[in-house]
């Protein structure tokens, strides 16, 4: 038996950073009990909850960042990032957790970003550990939501998700990503 946090190396490592931060290092991001499921929809979809895996709180206000592993095969640590907006936001955010990762380390948010000197602190150790732990951020010839949008889109009207499917079609349509 083992008291690691997930089955994931890449976020055991920043649960073991996290904890020992004595504050948050990106704005609005908590690491969240692993594979707790998505309360995203009003529907019972045991085909969405066996293949979207939680693992942290997005913002302060309650949107959550899940992997959806739509390869059994695939590593898990390279499984798309999706962002579940507490106020119907959706989006693939990154391309895995890597991506994710290094995206903290980019984004500040300005005006929702606390203001405390724990903060400030815990956010250079971040930012100096992603770079140290990880190297260089990855390249990516597109952007995730150009890579797997429309897949999850088609993945989402397979398990019965109608609504999140329109909410992705709606957002890939805005960015002007056109269906392979």
């Amino acid at each position: 038996m083992t008291d690691a946090y997930s089955p994931i190396p890449e976020l055991n490592l920043l649960k073991r950073f996290a904890d020992q931060c004595t504050d948050f290092f990106a704005p609005g991001f908590e690491l969240r009990e692993y594979g707790r499921g998505v309360a995203w929809s009003d529907e019972e979809t045991p085909e969405f909850d066996a293949r979207v895996i939680t693992f942290a709180r997005a913002t302060a206000s309650g949107s959550t960042y899940a992997l959806w592993r739509y390869d059994d095969d695939a590593d898990l640590a390279a499984l798309p990032v999706i962002f579940f907006g507490d106020e119907g936001d959706l989006y693939i955010t990154a391309h895995g957790l890597r991506d994710l990762f290094h995206a903290l380390a980019e984004d500040d948010d300005g005006d929702t970003a606390p203001t405390r000197e724990s903060y400030f602190e815990n956010r250079r150790a971040y930012v100096a550990w992603v770079t140290s732990t990880f190297g260089p951020p990855p390249e990516y010839e597109r952007g995730p939501m150009a890579e797997y949008g429309w897949r999850f889109v088609d993945w989402l009207l397979e398990v019965g998700m109608e609504d999140a499917a329109e909410i992705m079609t709606d957002n890939l349509e805005i960015m002007g990503v056109a269906r392979p």
